[in-house]
């Protein structure tokens, strides 16, 4: 199901696929590749608070800072998930946090089902890429926090989403 919102890379209108979450939704499970090659689920994390942290990949410069600030908060978020999610392989993923010294973060990535993807409206029809955005889910298991980047180079709000974090 195409989205009739339009999000845009670097001003080019993309078509975005799948059914975008909103605040109250019951979160819908996916299953995710780690960069052990290991599957994870949201299932797998059921009664945690987790920050979605989706991207289109590791190798640009707006999602390395995304993921190396999400990683940094992290650091000091009590019974929180920070995961993030992009359609890199699992090995790239793997060599980047090694180079980043990215610990507090999961990593996964969503190359094999696109199931995560599909399941929360952030699959790019034209690039096969994950759209920027950032998810909070609460520790029952619903959307408590969106942002869907409208322009994918730009990075989120942080502060924003910390400060939807801090209320949970």
């Amino acid at each position: 199901m195409e989205r009739k919102d339009v999000i845009t890379f670097a001003g080019s209108p993309l078509t975005l696929v799948g059914k975008e979450v909103v605040v109250g939704d019951v979160a819908p499970n996916f299953t995710v590749t780690k960069t052990d090659l290991s599957p994870l689920s949201l299932a797998d994390l059921k009664g945690k608070t987790i920050v979605i942290s989706a991207m289109p990949s590791i190798d640009t410069p707006v999602c390395e800072l995304q993921t190396i600030r999400f990683n940094k908060e992290a650091a000091a978020l009590e019974n929180v998930v920070i995961l993030t999610v992009s359609m890199d392989l699992p090995f790239a993923l793997s060599r980047f946090c090694g180079a980043k010294s990215i610990e507090n973060a999961i990593t996964t990535s969503d190359y094999k089902d696109r199931d995560f993807s599909n399941n929360y409206g952030l699959f790019i029809k034209e690039l096969a890429l994950v759209s920027r955005a950032v998810i909070i889910i609460d520790k029952d298991g619903k959307v408590a926090y969106t942002e869907y980047l409208k322009e994918i180079t730009e990075e989120p709000n942080y502060d924003l989403a910390l400060e939807a974090l801090k209320k949970l």
